[in-house]
């Protein structure tokens, strides 16, 4: 089976394609969707849909990324998405004109770019704000399937340019989405499939509709969880009300040592309001764990969230004590977390990880065990990069909490710099280039991306600013703070001021990765 790219965009203005509560959010940065957008016209392969079919309509749905999911028209079944939702969040996002973003999310137009070269490897499309774009060279998608607003973009372009969209935009007419689609009844199987295509550093999301399922009538969790995220809310931890399946993990993990979605099935209300204080003791002190000792102020932090099941099992204990760890437990504690964190554990196996750490973790409160710390990958000294920095993912997550070992200071004035609030606000603004794009762009240094981590700290928006786009060996002379102890701070030497960016990054790369080595214990 397949769909056209309008048979798309109409399934979803009628409120046929669906995107069901278990599924995370959209998280594709405007750069990815473009890519998407290349690989369509290019034809390369980008995978196919996955869709359950039913008659019955979820209670709780999530948005269609920065868009309000439209009303479900009576006639039609609903088509939920199992795997896929990036890619069709992208495609009706990118071509669609009747919706207004109304969600506060990263999203960017898209644009063919009339004078990208044509090949292989380069894409040939852009996402833009509206600042950048040149009427002259970016042609809008929006416009491919819009016949006024298409003839309107058209009408005074040249026989040539105008052959060249053309074409381009019959590609993405004909084009066919390959669609494979399940409409099994057995809710259990739903989840089972859903698990097993989504084990790209996605938590198993299916708990929180089988805990509709299951538990509707029997117990309410989440106002049980309501109460425990008020309780957390002045740590930073509100989001937990939110993340419902991440609070059945934590339940399921304390009280049948599985964070499967099977267990969930052989639990009754009755098994969880007895042992519920426990759970509320684990997540507690876990969330006060991951505060203290890495710098953790909000859920978001964390690079995989599931990093806190396995932690709120070993402060699981009930009558609301406190466990007292050893030394010789929190240094384990401490490894796995930087290890799970790094080696991106949660990126795939997940659930086998994730138990194997959940019986890790009892065993390290009950005997002393330490071989949750023992987890085996190799740290590429290279690391810092070949990843690039994007708010949002898993590496550069562990890379800001890796920069908050440090007692980091601003740049213009040398003073330290209140990293919790940094921390807690999670935002492009608060990381900026050390050796500027301007200054880059303008020497001609290509030899990585300028947004490799390697190339970030953090640095407030007003020193970034101050700065400007000179070259390091030039702003220098604006650092009115001890600039040994700054650079320090960030990991980095007098190097970034010899205006070498290839030898700059490699050498703070380096000094990075020595730092991930010994908070791992490798």
């Amino acid at each position: 089976m397949a769909k056209t790219i309008r048979q798309i965009i109409d399934s979803v203005y009628n409120g046929q394609i669906r995107i069901p509560a278990f599924q995370r959010g959209f998280v594709w940065e405007p750069d990815r969707v473009a890519y998407l957008m290349d690989s369509i016209y290019k034809r390369y392969p980008f995978g196919q849909l996955l869709f359950w079919r039913t008659d019955e309509k979820l209670k709780v749905e999530r948005d269609l990324g920065p868009f309000k999911m439209p009303a479900l028209a009576e006639d039609y079944p609903v088509d939920y998405v199992l795997d896929g939702q990036q890619r069709i969040t992208s495609i009706f996002g990118v071509f669609q004109t009747e919706l207004k973003p109304e969600i506060d999310i990263d999203w960017l137009d898209v644009y063919f770019d009339l004078l990208a070269e044509e090949n292989a490897q380069d894409t040939q499309f852009v996402a833009l704000p509206d600042e950048e774009i040149d009427p002259n060279r970016h042609f809008p998608l929006k416009a491919l399937f819009d016949t006024v607003a298409y003839r309107a973009a058209t009408k005074d372009l040249n026989e040539d340019v105008a052959k060249k969209i053309d074409d381009m935009q019959s590609v993405f007419k004909e084009t066919q989405i390959p669609i494979q689609t399940t409409d099994t009844k057995d809710k259990v199987t739903v989840a089972i499939i859903f698990e097993r295509v989504n084990r790209q550093g996605v938590e198993l999301d299916t708990l929180q509709l089988l805990s509709a399922w299951t538990w509707s009538e029997d117990f309410q969790l989440q106002e049980q969880f309501s109460d425990l995220s008020e309780e957390l809310q002045p740590f930073g931890f509100s989001e937990l009300s939110e993340n419902t399946n991440l609070l059945l993990r934590c339940c399921f993990a304390v009280l049948k040592g599985d964070a499967s979605p099977q267990a969930l099935m052989e639990m009754n209300g009755a098994e969880v309001r007895e042992g519920f204080e426990r759970v509320v003791n684990g997540v507690r002190y876990a969330v006060d764990y991951l505060k203290n000792n890495f710098g953790v102020e909000t859920l978001s932090n964390l690079p995989f969230s599931t990093q806190l099941v396995p932690l709120s099992v070993f402060f699981a204990v009930p009558n609301g004590k406190e466990i007292v760890a050893s030394n010789a437990q929190r240094e384990a504690i401490n490894k796995w977390f930087w290890r799970s964190s790094f080696s991106k554990r949660y990126s795939s196996g997940v659930l086998r990880n994730l138990n194997s750490d959940i019986e890790g973790m009892k065993k390290l409160r009950e005997g002393g065990d330490i071989g949750i710390a023992d987890i085996t990958f190799n740290f590429d000294d290279g690391f810092f990069i070949q990843n690039r920095f994007g708010i949002n993912n898993v590496n550069t997550k562990s890379f800001v909490l890796l920069l908050a070992t440090k007692n980091s200071r601003s740049f213009i004035s040398g003073e330290p710099i209140n990293i919790k609030e940094k921390i807690k606000m999670a935002n492009r603004n608060e990381f900026h280039h050390m050796m500027p794009r301007a200054f880059l762009k303008d020497t001609g240094q290509a030899a990585y991306n300028e947004s490799v981590l390697a190339n970030f700290c953090f640095m407030s928006r007003a020193d970034n600013r101050n700065l400007g786009g000179d070259a390091p060996s030039v702003y220098r002379a604006k650092m009115q703070g001890n600039v040994d102890l700054i650079m320090d701070s960030c990991f980095s030497n007098d190097t970034l001021f010899d205006d070498d960016f290839e030898g700059f990054v490699i050498e703070r790369s380096v000094a990075l990765a020595t730092k991930v080595k010994e908070l791992c214990g490798i």
